[in-house]
């Protein structure tokens, strides 16, 4: 199938999908004699592994890291390889969800400090050196 039957049966763009056999991540059925891509059903799978990871919250280059270990020959599970990976991700994802904690507590004070205003009793404008320079 050519990248664009891909695309439209794994709803990757054709350019994610570019990117993906560039980085070795998609198995691929050669090339016409005009040059275009060629992918059988292995790729279906291949776009599903990556679709699955990126949906895990790893990165590209995380992915093509595995890859790496997956397609290397020898006996080495590749498991404790994503095992190790999920745990980076993890507390990746743990840290922006503080991050965004931190943000929403600003946020509650910020709404603390300005009810006056934040209601319409009161205007920021009241608090604006320039503002009261005009009055």
């Amino acid at each position: 199938m050519t990248i664009g039957a891909l695309s439209r049966r794994t709803g990757v763009a054709v350019k994610t999908l570019r990117e993906y056999e560039d980085m070795g991540l998609i198995y691929t059925a050669g090339r016409t004699p005009r040059n275009y891509r060629l992918f059988d059903d292995d790729a279906l799978w291949c776009v599903g592994v990556v679709s699955n990871l990126r949906g895990l919250g790893l990165t590209l280059a995380e992915i093509q890291a595995l890859a790496g270990t997956y397609l290397r020959p020898g006996d080495e599970p590749v498991g404790p390889r994503i095992a190790s990976v999920l745990r980076a991700v993890r507390k990746r994802i743990e840290e922006r969800i503080a991050d965004q904690q931190a943000i929403l507590l600003r946020i509650a004070e910020f709404e603390a400090g300005n009810q006056a205003e934040l209601n319409g009793r009161a205007d920021f404008r009241s608090k604006d050196p320039h503002s009261q320079k005009r009055a």
